[in-house]
């Protein structure tokens, strides 16, 4: 092969090393950072990029989507010195791929140690109880707090969560006991208004029965009465001699020896039977016959 041939190969693979060296494809969601002779140059956004070679240097893609840092429990003490393992959770995002390229070196173990220290501080003014019942303030304050910190880093901090809180066994068995003796309150509460209600119910229902029961008996009573009434209003209607008057009154006795009675006292004188139908038959005929007697006297 000549001499001029293989030259022009040598120079043809040459030139295609160079070109493929020249071209940086960079992907949706991340960027790249170039340097010229060891300096910041340019930062490379998504598509096809061309760079010299020898000269340029692309560092490793940056990812600029959303990212989740969990980071390991930390000891945290509060207000009233009680010793807490909490572990947190950082959502953030880069911003500036310059600035956390050179702003800091480990960005991840600086924001690690910025969260812990920030929750102690954050933590150390507030007693257990506060602590439990406000993540949410906690997570605020946290999240400002870092995001602000994190600016020069290129570094923007979306969200601050406290994934879990654990006080000494101690205090979880005691206040594991208190939740226990507030559900067995509630409980006997709730226990205590049911039989309440249920004896009220139970009066009312006893209250409404006496009265109807009474109704009844008054009901009964009146009917009776009336029954009697019309019986009587029906005898003394049929103007019944002295002999039917006598004639009841033994069927009188008679019923009264079938009943239940141990004693029946019978009269000396059946006849006083008779007399008392016939008064009962005068006073329901009313006065009408006293004034005829007193107008036949008068004449």
């Amino acid at each position: 092969m000549a001499p001029w041939l293989i030259a022009i190969i040598v120079i043809g693979v040459a030139l295609l090393l160079i070109v493929a060296m020249s071209i940086r494809i960079v992907k949706q969601g991340t960027a790249v950072i170039v340097e010229r002779l060891g300096k910041y140059h340019k930062t490379l956004g998504t598509g096809l990029k061309f760079v010299i070679p020898l000269l340029d240097r692309a560092l490793h893609p940056i990812s600029l989507k959303e990212q989740v840092a969990d980071f390991k429990p930390q000891p945290v003490i509060t207000k009233d010195n009680v010793t807490m393992q909490i572990d947190s959770v950082v959502f953030f995002q880069i911003v500036d791929p310059k600035l956390y390229t050179y702003g800091i070196e480990r960005p991840m173990s600086a924001i690690e140690n910025l969260t812990a220290t920030t929750l102690r501080n954050i933590v150390g003014e507030l007693e257990l109880d506060e602590t439990l019942s406000s993540r949410d303030t906690v997570n605020s304050k946290m999240r400002e707090i870092i995001d602000t910190a994190t600016d020069p880093w290129g570094i923007k901090v979306n969200r601050v969560e406290l994934k879990n809180i654990l006080p000494p066994a101690a205090i979880q068995e005691s206040m594991e006991k208190q939740m226990r003796a507030e559900r067995e309150r509630r409980e006997n509460i709730l226990l205590a208004e049911g039989e309440k209600r249920s004896k009220i119910l139970i009066a009312e229902g006893e209250k409404e029965a006496e009265v109807l029961q009474a109704e009844a008996r008054k009901i009964a009573l009146l009917t009776e009465a009336e029954g009697q009434a019309q019986a009587i209003q029906k005898i003394m209607s049929a103007k019944p001699d002295a002999a039917y008057l006598t004639l009841q009154g033994y069927e009188a006795l008679k019923a009264m020896a079938d009943g239940s009675a141990t004693k029946i006292i019978v009269p000396n004188d059946l006849a006083n039977v008779a007399t008392l139908f016939t008064t009962m038959k005068e006073t329901l005929a009313g006065d009408k016959p006293a004034k005829t007697k007193t107008t036949a006297k008068t004449k």
